[in-house]
């Protein structure tokens, strides 16, 4: 019906599982990452209640009057780039996008060596003073989807045909992990909550509350992909294109509200270290392919002719979706 396969990783998360188990399991995944670049998750262990009460929280905080979020606006973060946008605050492709959102990410204090080396995107969070609740809940969250994220990507290198704990071992000891609230006013059929981009990194889990709205591209059509509060999205972002040589797909997806209801997600982003420098698997694992492959890319811009590490790239990325906070670097 949706085009998206579902993978039960409980086998991932389970001390027991024999390696039968957990090698189905990256079989699984890996076909996912070779055809739309999308799967839907269950047996991920994440507490309903936990889920639940993140999304109390969140349209909590939400519904409060603009100069009450203002109080955490992200010009207050500094360069760690926490905080709360208004609705158009956010850019994709230069349009605005119809959501307001906070940014979160890996809590650090002012001594952590990654902010006294003041790169972007490091630093504390901002919370809200109310809901006060929030900050344990938001907390709690990150941590957790990240291990669960962690245990993903395990079950992609069984699918590659590497060691379990490869990417443990060469790109995510220290990972980058940025984790958002969105919520998406009723829209129309004129405007997107977000437009049509790829993510940046290795993986992204996204949680969702009951209401649809989230499309993915695939096979040269949009899919409507199905509002399950208790079931992941997962997709692959581009430094795994990269690393694969395009063997797995950054696919495009994109949001529209069109339900008469506020709409919430909540992505997390498990990416490599900030000073990983992410290079293509070798061509045993997977062909080579051309390099350049921006004229199909919704940006324009080719994964694998990019170099560098990976925190320069998701700064890039970063400061054209929030070129007022960019121009402060």
């Amino acid at each position: 019906m949706t085009g998206l396969p579902l993978v039960d990783v409980s086998a991932l998360l389970d001390p027991g599982a024999s390696e039968v188990s957990t090698a189905a399991v990256g079989r699984e995944v890996d076909a996912a990452c070779r055809d739309t670049g999308f799967l839907l998750v269950t047996g991920h262990g994440i507490d309903r209640a936990l889920r639940d009460d993140l999304e109390h929280l969140s349209r909590e905080f939400f519904a409060q009057p603009e100069d009450a979020k203002a109080q955490i606006a992200m010009a207050r973060g500094g360069l760690a780039w926490r905080g709360w946008f208004p609705v158009g605050g956010e850019l994709t492709s230069g349009r605005p996008d119809q959501k307001e959102g906070v940014y979160f990410g890996t809590e650090r204090d002012a001594t952590d060596p990654r902010v006294l080396a003041r790169p972007p995107l490091h630093g504390p969070n901002l919370f809200p003073a109310e809901p006060a609740e929030l900050r344990e809940v938001v907390l709690r969250w990150i941590d957790e989807v990240a291990a669960l994220g962690q245990a993903l990507l395990g079950g992609v290198a069984l699918g590659l045909g590497l060691d379990r704990d490869w990417f443990a071992r060469h790109l995510t000891a220290d990972p980058t992990v940025l984790f958002r609230v969105f919520h998406y006013p009723p829209g129309d059929t004129d405007s997107w909550g977000v437009g049509e981009h790829t993510d940046y990194g290795l993986i992204t889990l996204l949680a969702q509350d009951h209401h649809g709205g989230l499309q993915v591209r695939s096979r040269g059509a949009w899919i409507d992909v199905p509002a399950d509060p208790y079931v992941f999205v997962v997709n692959i972002g581009d430094m795994l294109e990269r690393m694969t040589r395009g063997g797995y797909r950054s696919n495009p997806h994109r949001v529209r509200n069109l339900s008469r209801a506020d709409r919430l997600s909540f992505p997390l982003f498990l990416d490599p270290s900030w000073d990983a420098t992410v290079t293509p698997l070798p061509e045993t694992v997977f062909a080579d392919l051309p390099d350049d492959d921006s004229a199909a890319r919704w940006d324009g811009q080719s994964v694998h002719a990019w170099e560098g590490v990976y925190g320069d790239y998701l700064t890039a990325k970063v400061a054209k979706v929030f070129p007022g906070l960019a121009a402060a670097l």
